[in-house]
């Protein structure tokens, strides 16, 4: 054996999962298009968020009963603490919206169940994480599989609209156990836009967009892979679905969450800050041209969709209006139907912000922003003196981007593998504070 392929077959090694929670969240990630495949991607996220959450719970009460590959690695970070606080405070916040508002205790405890399968997630993964022994190599490997088994597909989706195929094949019995709406249950090989009546796809995902994003998510955690065909398959397939997905949001955070954080470095270079001072006295010169020239560009990028920005600046305006005048501190308690003026979109979606202070008011606003801003330092800072900490903040970066045109806790389902990561850091930052990790190298435990 050769001196390079002795090196490959370690890495390839090192990326294999060795503990049971490892095999579990690998098997999850690397059966992802076959759980699509059935429509049962919805169920499968939440399902293994409350199993690997009670595993972490386990592991920190039982200590070290628990089997040396079982034991959990350390404390619970501050920042998981953070999270978790936040969404048992959602959970409150939407307790108080339906007393407020006076619904019955069926839409309690159906709300109650929903926030089980969303916003809870948020705090259960990257607990996970940061309890349990789960390499960040192990998921950067399953995000690969993946990316794998997208180019295997992606001849026959892409092909599908030109040769007669139907947009959705079905949707899953599974949909009787009840969800945001038949798509997250449905098989989908493309669909139309009915803006411009062209053929856009969504992969694994619900819809475009999300799948977009779900292409910046696997772009990110494929350059961390240290084999080099993995790594080649998983940017190929992420760049993929971000192009043909056809959304501006893919686009937008494949240069902001892919480059941003190999940027970050520099702030801690004098020569950088030099330059940057030199921009910003040349500013004074250029500055109102180079203004024209970006509010064009944002013209022209709004108006590449200008149904879609009209629907969505609209639904964020009476959401806030009515936010302000009837719900100020705990919201309306669930989103509401809407007019023929956005299309008949429900007030308080597609929009995680506006859709907080809608459902939940200040309170629900606030739950989720402080843990979100403090992870969003945590990251920031990491990724400016350590390369362990790109690929946390490109997270990181994609969820903010994300929740701008989308409500999080709908989407926590498949976000579960960046989540989970974010637990991984967390507990990385937590043992090795000031030394730099060597992405897929085991964490000590």
């Amino acid at each position: 054996m050769t001196d390079a392929t002795a090196a490959n077959t370690a890495m390839l090694d090192d990326a294999l999962p060795q503990t049971p929670a490892e095999r579990l969240v690998y098997k999850t990630l690397i059966l992802t298009w076959p759980f699509y495949g059935v429509g049962a991607l919805y169920v499968v996220g939440p399902v293994l968020g409350w199993i690997l959450g009670f595993m972490a719970a386990f592991a920190l009460y039982f200590g070290s009963a628990m089997p040396l590959d079982q034991r959990a690695t350390g404390s619970v970070p501050p920042v998981v603490w953070a999270w978790m606080l936040g969404m048992v405070a959602m959970l409150f916040a939407l307790w108080a919206g339906h007393i407020d508002w006076g619904m019955s205790l069926k839409d309690t405890i159906k709300s109650s169940i929903g926030w089980a399968k969303g916003w809870a997630l948020l705090a259960l993964f990257p607990l996970a994480g940061s309890i349990l022994p789960i390499r960040r190599a192990v998921i950067i490997r399953g995000q690969t599989a993946i990316g794998l088994g997208t180019l295997v597909l992606a001849p026959v989706m892409l092909a599908a609209p030109y040769v007669g195929l139907p947009e959705r094949l079905f949707v899953s019995p599974l949909r009787a156990i009840g969800g945001p709406g038949p798509e997250y249950f449905s098989v989908y090989f493309f669909t139309f836009d009915p803006a411009s009546w062209t053929p856009r796809w969504q992969f694994f995902a619900p819809w475009s967009p999300f799948a977009a994003l779900l292409g910046v998510l696997m772009v990110l955690f494929s350059l961390e892979d240290k084999n080099i065909r993995w790594r080649a398959v998983g940017v190929a397939a992420g760049t993929l679905m971000i192009l043909a997905s056809k959304s501006r949001m893919g686009l937008v955070g494949l240069v902001v969450c892919v480059g941003g954080p190999r940027f970050m470095p520099l702030l801690l270079r004098g020569w950088a800050w030099q330059l940057g001072a030199a921009f910003a006295a040349s500013m004074a010169m250029f500055g109102p041209s180079l203004m024209r020239l970006a509010q064009d560009a944002v013209d022209a990028f709004k108006g590449a969709r200008a149904d879609s920005s009209r629907v969505r600046a609209t639904l964020q305006r009476i959401a806030e209006e009515r936010w302000y005048s009837d719900a100020f501190w705990f919201g309306h308690g669930r989103v509401q139907p809407g007019a023929h003026i956005v299309e008949y979109m429900p007030i308080g979606s597609h929009h995680t912000w506006f859709g907080l202070l809608f459902v939940k008011g200040v309170a629900g606003f606030a739950a989720f922003f402080v843990p979100l801003a403090v992870q969003t330092w945590i990251t920031l800072v990491d990724a400016t003196r350590h390369a362990r900490g790109r690929l946390p903040l490109g997270i990181v970066l994609t969820i903010i981007l994300l929740s701008f045109g989308e409500n999080i806790e709908i989407q926590a389902y498949l976000l579960w593998p960046a989540l989970l990561l974010l637990g991984v850091h967390a507990r990385e930052i937590a043992q090795n504070p000031d030394r730099q990790s060597q992405f897929g190298h085991p964490v000590p435990v």
